[in-house]
């Protein structure tokens, strides 16, 4: 029972040391450049190129997951009837908005937040020595 489970661990080992090679030959889209720049801005430092391409290749499989998802989302989005026929858009063409990506992210643990604009703010139209602080 020992040897087949050696086994099984010798050709993890192998594919893992197959897929290590492999990585030197792969132009991730994100730039080594940038991976290893924000590896060093959270104190991570490794001379090793094939890991920092495990990087580039795991954040580019989260980039793409979160685009499916936030594309899922507006689909779905404009496919819902619209009450206001007037305001049926005439054009079909998919427009993803921040909300759509916003519910893409929830479901991956990150909390979106929108910035405040400035109309959409309280105290707007307000005086300055009337607005709460």
């Amino acid at each position: 029972m020992n040897s087949s489970s050696g086994e099984g661990r010798h050709d993890d080992d192998s594919a893992l040391a197959e897929f290590l090679a492999s990585l030197m030959d792969y132009t991730p889209t994100i730039p080594d450049e940038l991976v290893e720049h924000y590896l060093s801005r959270s104190g991570f430092h490794c001379p090793d190129l094939r890991l920092t391409r495990l990087v580039a290749v795991a954040a580019q499989k989260f980039i793409s997951e979160v685009a499916s998802d936030a594309l899922q989302h507006c689909k779905a989005r404009q496919a819902a009837p619209v009450k206001d026929k007037s305001k049926q858009p005439k054009d079909k063409r998919l427009v993803l908005t921040m909300e759509d990506l916003s519910k893409a992210l929830r479901e991956y643990g990150v909390n979106l937040k929108h910035q405040e604009y400035f109309a959409d703010s309280p105290s707007t139209g307000m005086e300055p020595s009337s607005r709460e602080e």
